[in-house]
């Protein structure tokens, strides 16, 4: 019997905690830096020695970029917010209730609010003795994955009663995230008053370096794009994007891709964003906005940029379906 004075014990749940990449708490120069400060300080993300980057990052990057970024966020952001905490937000509302009384479903950014560290440690403190860490990247790379995990593993170590862990998979070729996708696409596709000569799938780029020490990342989205080709019965072109800085990235680029379109013939083209769980500032303002204007301006004729997954039903349902396998034996 628990003794009259002892502290109260929360009943046991089981957590599971969404992460995205991360968004500055505001649409404003200082917010950016704020977040760009953490997000380029990480050595996931930027793999160059802190002696020669934070020069580079505090002197320049940090007094040029941040007065651009805010500007373009400020081209997508709504009364709810950033787009990527808003639907994040919503992809965690709409799993509440999904796997029972006994689990509670969070979310937290790797870089920015609500953080891994305190919506961790709000699990715990709600009685979530076992907590799947979800990140919601389907391919799998070091600076997404790995570090959202990193990040959950740091706050672990200052616990003294830590919850038992598991981490979601890269689901790059999972067949209820391809079909998910499938059915995405094939719904937005009806819905336009053109038929594309080109579907375009655009991925965020990485440094052409991390395929060479290993990471499977540019190997996941050519198998995504490939499957989702399949399914849909026409193949997709693959790009990357969100370049930044000298050295040599994953190619070939999207925005010089639909530069020269035009002058192949491709006068009408829809963008898909598979490597996206949720629309953001690298779909929303990149590709649906700079993207559209750098292909009408080369002559194309019609574009048309296809929204993520997001919280619409497909893509709940198919966040449901992986988690709870995750979650076998533990429900």
């Amino acid at each position: 019997m628990t003794p009259a004075d002892h502290p109260p014990i929360p009943p046991r749940k089981v957590g599971v905690l969404l992460i995205n990449l991360g968004t500055p708490d505001a649409p404003d120069a200082k917010s950016v830096k704020r977040y760009l400060g953490e997000f380029l300080s990480d050595r996931r993300v930027v793999e160059i020695p802190p002696i020669a980057w934070q020069p580079i990052l505090r002197g320049i990057i940090l007094n040029t970029r941040p007065k651009k970024s805010a500007h373009a966020y400020s081209q997508v952001w709504s009364k709810d917010g950033s787009p990527l905490a808003a639907i994040t937000r919503a992809q965690s509302d709409a799993l509440q209730g999904a796997f029972g009384e006994g689990v509670m479903v969070d979310w937290a950014m790797r870089y920015g609010n609500p953080s891994i560290p305190t919506r961790l440690q709000a699990m715990k403190d709600a009685g979530c003795e076992r907590i799947l860490i979800a990140p919601l990247y389907p391919q799998y790379c070091a600076a997404t994955t790995a570090t959202a995990n990193d990040k959950a593993f740091a706050h672990l170590a200052t616990m003294r009663w830590q919850p038992a862990i598991r981490t979601l998979p890269p689901y790059h070729d999972d067949p209820t995230y391809i079909a998910a996708l499938t059915t995405s696409v094939e719904t937005q596709l009806a819905a336009l008053d053109f038929e594309p000569d080109l579907l375009l799938a655009t991925f965020h780029g990485m440094p052409q370096r991390t395929l060479a020490l290993g990471d499977p990342y540019h190997c996941h989205c050519q198998k995504t794009a490939r499957l989702l080709g399949e399914a849909l019965g026409r193949p997709l072109r693959v790009a990357f994007q969100s370049r930044f800085g000298p050295a040599k990235w994953l190619g070939p680029a999207t925005d010089t891709t639909l530069e020269g379109l035009p002058g192949e013939g491709v006068k009408k083209v829809a963008l898909v964003a598979p490597g996206f769980s949720s629309d953001c500032l690298e779909t929303l303002e990149e590709i649906a906005i700079r993207g559209r204007e750098s292909f009408i301006g080369a002559g194309g004729t019609h574009f048309a940029y296809l929204n993520c997954l997001n919280a619409d039903p497909p893509g709940v349902a198919m966040l449901q379906s992986l988690l709870r396998r995750e979650l076998a034996g533990w429900l």
